[in-house]
């Protein structure tokens, strides 16, 4: 695709060249800084002085003052013009001669030894614009002899030349290029790489000479351009390798020449420009007649028979803008950064960055979004000049204005879609994206708050999911515009969070209250109430806690209740004391009594008011139910569970108020009995369970449930209590049932079958009737002997070890009045640590001395031999 890098300017037009003189062609051109030579086929030298003129629009023109012109006197054209600007010489080529001429005065250069500095029998030469010569004022040239298959290297001082090198080649070279070392070689029929230093060569492709100039063109260090069959411009380096791929130009090019990142080739009718980057023709001229085509220290310079003409590049970035403005994202990158070399670094990169932010842009507009994140992304783009694309989306406090000249030429969003919705919809997925990937980078540095207010309200606008992470999570969204936009797409559990990233926690759970009180719609959280109890629980305002606890628990009291029963147990939080919450409770029954739940069955505190507290709660729970008419039984049930389990496991309540509170209720004996064991009354709670409740398994777990903390003696009494109250029949004033004594002596006989191991058996012997079977009482009996039996032979045991023991320490002892035992007010004794005040001791094993008192609380508190520290034996 075309684009325009070059304009055609006129240098030195005809009349300034030749006069009236109609038959003078120009043969060969030299330019050096401001001084243009041309030489022409009448064997003049004509010298010019070309002043670059800049017209108030920008547009370069030349302006050519002829200085002088020489007669050569040799009656043939001037086939070649080389200057060594260091030497103030020009090298010249007429008539198959080299020789040297003043830059200046353009009179030919004598040698020192008073002759010609000239050299015979030449065809071509080119200079080294890479010498190896260290010497600043000697130039290095190539030439090429008309007689023989050699390429010459010459040393050409100010007065004289002086041949160094000579290499032969294959064929007769009809072109040549050097640098370096390297010369690059045009023969008859291929092309070649000579290292005339080592001498090395590499034969590069063939090529036809008969009927076609060959082209050898150096165009940087060690690599030449060169006219290939097929009409290509082929590149290689020194090593005879192509680093880039050819150029297709016209198979009769004249001329070629490199104005990075362009090559320049001159035919018959046009110049062709291409991109030595894609290798696309990129410009084309019409020039007619042209038959010169040469650069000169970055300047393209062209001529016909009679004019000289000068290729000005345009402006790299007016090149780059008009790509961009025909849309050829691609290509105008690829031109910056080709042209990165030619550019200082500082410039470069504010060049190649602004050229990214606006290639982003155009794909932007192209619903590109994956190739427009990118190039926004290397340009470092402003975000904001992103975002300033969709109204209303900055804040109106943002200082932002857009960047001028423009990125783009769009003035909205709208004005881009063009009313096409769709196309709206998809550049606000773009950007919901693109900010949320940059919001945490450098990119946002110093605009995260324009950033996240866009980002907010185009959450809220799509109702993204997002946006609740968004406010969630640290944030700069700004409060007074994020507002009105949350309200008017109903997201007031949203606008809640980000009033309590503003620390306005009030002003959220107002807000909330509202939508769970059905007065806002807001569909956000289905259980908003719950949320609104979990951020109670965890606030750390305590004023806020009281403020909207009431509400809480007006509306749910099992769930509002959680507010002080689940209140993290953190440093950081001020902590609810439980007094105070119990009195705020006061008017909300159901929620007290889960909180007393909480703090007596799950915090297990140890306070008898709580206690007391709670199982007064449950008693008059059950008592409410038992009032009503019909019953609940079930209700009934489950609270009597609930009651009884207290009552069973605490040992803090009182019992004595509860016991008054249901005193003359008959339905709760069980409770009662329970309430008389806590106060030590069982014979009490045993009348209860046996006389008036009838229940003799409650009796029997009345007896284990007394004693369980209890020791085996306490145990004991209390189940011949039991055995009593059966054995005893009715109470006094009681009248006698026909069936309540066998009942009861059933009991009894069933109590001691299953709990003989408690009972001392003789008592119960001595307290049974006479006329009662021994078969009835053989389970009793025979675990009762087997029980007997097992403690008299442990008693055995036990006296046997006692005595072994004994034996031990009599031997110790007797083994230890053979030596003397050392005894002072300064040695400490082994058990309790304390000095001796007394010469009584007792001496342990290993002749440790201890206090006689000490030995005999140590074997008071262990009967069984023990084993002594420092030794094997026993004491």
């Amino acid at each position: 695709m075309s684009v325009k890098a070059f304009e055609l300017v006129p240098a030195v037009e005809r009349d300034l060249l030749m006069g009236d003189k109609a038959r003078i062609n120009i043969e060969c051109i030299e330019c050096c800084g401001k001084h243009l030579y041309l030489g022409t086929n009448d064997c003049f030298i004509h010298h010019f002085l070309l002043d670059e003129v800049t017209s108030p629009k920008g547009k370069l023109s030349y302006s050519a003052q002829k200085l002088l012109h020489k007669y050569l006197g040799l009656k043939k054209p001037v086939a070649e013009l080389r200057a060594a600007s260091a030497l103030e010489r020009l090298i010249v080529l007429c008539d198959g001669i080299v020789f040297l001429v003043d830059m200046v005065t353009l009179e030919t250069v004598p040698s020192a030894a008073g002759g010609g500095a000239k050299i015979r029998g030449v065809t071509a030469f080119c200079i080294n614009e890479n010498p190896v010569n260290g010497d600043p004022f000697c130039v290095e040239m190539g030439v090429l002899s008309s007689k023989r298959r050699t390429v010459q290297i010459y040393m050409v001082h100010e007065d004289r030349v002086q041949l160094v090198k000579e290499v032969t080649t294959p064929e007769q070279p009809c072109a040549v290029s050097v640098d370096g070392y390297f010369l690059c070689v045009a023969l008859a029929t291929q092309y070649m790489i000579l290292n005339y230093n080592t001498g090395a060569s590499q034969d590069l492709f063939p090529y036809n000479s008969e009927g076609r100039t060959p082209i050898v063109k150096r165009i940087g260090r060690e690599e030449f351009l060169l006219a290939a069959p097929g009409g290509l411009g082929m590149f290689a380096n020194a090593e005879g390798v192509s680093q880039r791929a050819p150029v297709n130009w016209s198979e009769s090019v004249i001329g070629a020449a490199v104005c990075f990142p362009y090559v320049v080739a001159l035919d018959e009718s046009f110049i062709t420009i291409h991109s030595m980057l894609d290798q696309q023709l990129k410009q084309t001229l019409s020039f007619r007649d042209g038959h010169i085509l040469q650069d000169f220290e970055g300047k393209v310079i062209l001529a016909s028979t009679k004019a000289v003409y000068i290729l000005v590049p345009l402006p790299l970035e007016r090149q780059i803008q008009d790509l961009l403005a025909g849309h050829r994202v691609e290509e105008a990158l690829l031109l910056t950064e080709g042209a990165q070399q030619n550019i200082p670094k500082d410039k470069f990169q504010i060049l190649h960055k602004r050229i990214l932010q606006q290639a982003g842009f155009i794909q932007f507009g192209q619903l590109q979004f994956l190739e427009a994140k990118e190039h926004f992304r290397k340009g470092q783009l402003d975000v904001r000049e992103l975002i300033s694309l969709y109204p209303l989306l900055l804040p109106a406090s943002s200082p932002f204005t857009r960047c001028h000249p423009p990125l783009h030429e769009f003035a909205d969003l709208n004005h881009l879609a063009q009313g096409d919705q769709d196309k709206v919809l998809r550049c606000k997925k773009f950007l919901i994206s693109y900010l949320g990937e940059v919001r945490s980078t450098e990119t946002a540095n110093g605009c995260g708050e324009d950033v996240d207010t866009a980002l907010l309200k185009l959450y809220a606008e799509q109702d993204h999911d997002s946006l609740l992470d968004l406010l969630a999570s640290d944030n700069s969204c700004l409060l007074a515009d994020s507002v009105p936009w949350l309200e008017k797409y109903n997201k007031y559990f949203a606008l809640g969070l980000l009033y309590r990233c503003n620390g306005q926690d009030s002003a959220a759970f107002q807000l909330w209250i509202r939508v769970a009180d059905g007065d806002l719609q807001d569909s956000t959280r289905s259980d908003l109430y719950e949320y609104i109890v979990d951020v109670l629980c965890s606030c750390s305002s305590l004023d806020l806690v009281w403020k909207y606890a009431d509400w809480a628990l007006r509306k749910d009291p099992t769930i509002g209740v959680h507010i002080f029963t689940r209140r993290p147990a953190s440093k950081e939080l001020p902590q609810l004391k439980p007094d105070d919450v119990i009195s705020y409770l006061g008017r909300h029954s159901q929620a007290l009594l889960l909180y007393l739940e909480y703090l007596v069955l799950e915090r297990q505190i140890k306070k008898e008011k709580f206690h007391t507290h709670l199982a007064m709660l449950y008693l008059e729970k059950v008592l409410s139910l038992l009032s009503m008419s019909p019953t609940d039984k079930e209700k009934i049930s489950s609270s009597r569970e609930m009651l009884q389990a207290l009552l069973r496991g605490s040992n803090l309540y009182h019992a004595k108020s509860l016991l008054g509170k249901m005193e003359n209720c008959e339905q709760l004996l069980l409770e009662r009995a329970t309430l008389h064991g806590r106060l030590e009354e069982h014979d009490k709670a045993l009348h209860l369970l046996v006389h008036e409740l009838r229940d003799f398994p409650s009796a029997e777990a009345y007896c284990v449930w007394a004693s369980a903390s209890r020791d085996s003696v306490y145990r004991q009494q209390l189940f011949h209590l039991l055995l009593g109250v059966y054995l005893d029949g009715n109470p006094a004033g009681t009248p006698q049932a026909p069936a309540g004594s066998g009942e009861l002596s059933m009991a009894a006989v069933d109590l001691l079958n299953r709990h003989g191991e408690v009972f001392d058996a003789v008592r119960v012997l001595r307290m049974l009737p006479e006329g009662w079977s021994l078969q009835l009482l053989r389970p009793f009996l025979g675990r009762a002997i087997r029980a007997s039996v097992h403690a008299s032979r442990t008693s055995q045991i036990a006296v046997g070890l006692a005595h072994s023991e004994n034996l031990q320490l009599l031997h110790d002892r007797l083994k230890d009045r053979k030596k003397p035992i050392f005894v002072s007010e300064k040695k400490g004794c082994h058990l309790c640590h304390n000095t001796f005040s007394e010469p009584d001791v007792v001496c342990l094993p290993g002749g440790v001395p201890v206090h006689t008192h000490c030995v005999a609380q140590r074997v008071r508190d262990s009967p069984t031999k023990r084993q002594l520290p420092n030794s094997s034996n026993h004491t």
